[in-house]
């Protein structure tokens, strides 16, 4: 297998740690752990983005200097990812001096080939993004992510012609469908460059802001700080922490976790800049969604984050890393309560492979004093033995298209299996007939094998934990690489003979009065909101759940769709809803939908029990469900196995 480069965005030290910090630096090491269970040679590096306005201000509110300040704030990070395990190679902060003689490289050479020129520019300047914004990115003449009005600046400055190199990155893109992924960042980001690419200022006047990477052309200017921090991702590896230079081992399978906030710098700004200095692009882009509270994104700015020492001093980490995997559909937003989040764990963790291992475990000792040996499998264990042999067959596939909820499902599904397993063979009642030994002794073992196997693949999710349960059952190959992932996972691998005792509570049940406790040390980690939560538009009137069970919605897949004569928003739909033959449809979604073709095959929500109604084109016989925005309608669609006719609710 190739190596692979990991990266997670380089945080910026305005503020501490959070939980979306969190999010992306433990996919980072889940993947670099799967990867390596697998056999893969790895490499991960997280690090600190530490200039530009905001930390200057950050800084002076405390009356200290911005190296002062980025100092704290960065060992910060560094603490927290040590605390909770995170398995970095190398850590990069942009006050490094390695870091400044690499960004000032780059930009001598992109200067030297003419890509760099001086202009005076006018602009609306929002400090929050520490960018410049177009009109069409302003709502309401504000910016989006944070509430303020940007301020109209004038001044003298360096350009990057990333727009000579628009065409170039489209066509890459083109050729190399799946270099961002899911494929809807894709779709908006090739939106986005239908319009004339912008030339990017890359500079900021040291009579405005000092603190930053000086222009090695021109000793008047530091650098704009994305310029600055995206080089990160090739400086960590020119000259990494050691001194080394691993650039050509690591950088061509390059992976970019991110969160889609930060979509167009890393799809748009960071490919044009590689090619204007004439390195290779990386591999790969992988965009997920937000983690939500309530109907706002988590965000420092807004005071609803979560501390991750918080939660570990309350909960431990690796429950909520299982957690926050299990729930993220990846590529989409998610919502996060510690209701749900303690719901969860008690049902998969605590319930499920927590009680099975103390369940089997427990009479193991009782009744054995260590682990049994192996037995020719029966009709009722094979079962179990061909899902972990589909599991494993699947388990890399699905880490390398990040479908990481899936893992967890298909782990989960067979801890049921498993428990089910249990309560039709009765081993409490075996256990009381000696003349069953044996069947008890296999029974106990398959219980156990099931845990193992399941401890193995979700070791790069909860390392620590699973290390814990694996030890316990006698399992100690490393989960390096250095043994194959078909040995570990074989459903005969539980070593015969390991010495049990009673097993400990390794998943307790969480009572949700921790909750409480949980709040209480966040709120004395989390300062108050230094800006104005979004406003959410007012709620319409409420239904009860009678009133949603009188529509009656279904799944319906497209058969043949086309333009109405005669109609500038209708396209026709014939739709598959599992009836004797297809229902007419129209639905107002051309705008959306310049060829309504496309729609064919595609799987939509319909409502299928409202009443026909005569149009001057034909007679319509149910509503298509869509999504407004941008003044035009999207269908909704499924994005899973549906079959025409099934009901949603």
């Amino acid at each position: 297998m190739d190596p692979i480069y990991f990266t997670t965005p380089i945080y910026y030290v305005n503020a501490e740690p959070h939980i979306g910090h969190l999010y992306t630096t433990a996919l980072c090491d889940m993947l670099k752990r799967a990867s390596r269970l697998a056999g893969r040679d790895v490499y991960f590096q997280t690090g600190t983005d530490e200039h530009g306005e905001k930390i200057v201000k950050s800084a002076a509110k405390e009356g200290i200097g911005p190296k002062a300040f980025a100092d704290r704030i960065s060992q910060k990070f560094k603490d927290a990812w040590d605390e909770i395990h995170i398995d970095y190679d190398d850590f990069i902060r942009t006050t490094d001096p390695r870091h400044t003689r690499y960004v000032q490289q780059i930009l001598q050479q992109v200067h030297d080939a003419g890509d760099i020129y001086f202009d005076e520019y006018t602009g609306r300047y929002c400090v929050g993004c520490e960018r410049y914004l177009t009109d069409s990115e302003l709502v309401d003449g504000k910016c989006p992510d944070h509430q303020t009005a940007p301020v109209e600046v004038k001044e003298s400055n360096y350009f990057f012609r990333m727009g000579k190199y628009q065409q170039a990155l489209i066509d890459h893109i083109e050729k190399n469908p799946g270099w961002i992924r899911p494929e809807r960042f894709r779709n908006e980001v090739l939106s986005f460059l239908k319009n004339p690419l912008e030339d990017l200022c890359i500079s900021r006047p040291k009579t405005r802001l000092e603190w930053g990477i000086e222009l090695p052309f021109d000793n008047r200017y530091v650098t704009y700080v994305w310029f600055d921090a995206l080089l990160n991702y090739v400086s960590g590896l020119v000259e990494t922490s050691k001194g080394d230079n691993v650039f050509d081992r690591w950088w061509t399978s390059c992976n970019h976790i991110i969160a889609k906030d930060i979509l167009k710098t890393h799809a748009i700004y960071w490919p044009t800049i590689l090619m204007s200095a004439g390195l290779p692009l990386f591999a790969q882009l992988d965009v997920h969604g937000y983690w939500m509270m309530g109907e706002s994104k988590m965000s420092k700015s807004l005071g609803n984050v979560i501390r991750p020492g918080a939660v570990h001093r309350t909960f431990g980490i690796e429950n909520l890393r299982y957690f926050l995997f299990k729930e993220m559909k990846f590529g989409a937003d998610a919502g996060f309560t510690w209701d749900l989040f303690i719901e969860r764990y008690n049902s998969d963790l605590a319930n499920g492979l927590g009680n099975l291992l103390s369940r089997n475990a427990g009479l193991v000792a009782r009744c054995f004093g260590a682990t049994p040996a192996p037995q020719p499998l029966s009709e009722a264990e094979r079962p179990m033995a061909e899902k972990c042999a589909d599991i494993a067959a699947s388990y890399v596939s699905l880490m390398e298209s990040r479908q990481f909820s899936k893992v967890m499902d298909d782990i989960m599904a067979l801890v049921s299996m498993a428990d089910k397993y249990m309560t039709r063979e009765e081993p409490w009642k075996l256990a009381k007939d000696e003349s069953r030994r044996a069947d008890l002794a296999r029974v106990l073992r398959c219980g156990l094998e099931v845990v193992r196997f399941s401890a193995i693949l979700l070791s790069p999710a909860m390392p620590e934990k699973c290390a814990t349960i694996l030890r316990y059952l006698g399992e100690t190959r490393p989960l390096n690489g250095t043994v194959p992932l078909c040995e570990l996972t074989r459903f005969d691998g539980l070593l015969p003979g390991v010495p049990m005792e009673k097993p400990p509570a390794f998943f307790p049940r969480m009572d949700p009065a921790l909750i409480e406790e949980a709040a209480a040390a966040q709120t004395a980690e989390t300062p108050a909101a230094q800006e104005a939560p979004r406003t959410l538009k007012p709620r319409k009137d409420e239904i009860t759940i009678e009133d949603f069970a009188k529509v009656e919605l279904k799944a319906g897949r497209v058969v043949e769709a086309g333009p109405v004569a005669g109609a500038d928003k209708l396209v026709r739909l014939l739709v598959d809803l599992g009836e004797e033959k297809p229902r007419q449809i129209f639905a107002g979604i051309k705008a959306a939908y310049g060829d309504p073709s496309v729609l064919v095959g595609k799987t939509l929500m319909v409502v299928a029990n409202l009443k026909p109604r005569q149009m001057k084109f034909g007679l319509s016989e149910g509503m298509v469900c869509a999504a407004s925005g941008d003044g035009r309608l999207v269908a909704v669609t499924f994005d899973g196995d549906v079959k025409p006719g099934d009901h949603v609710g």
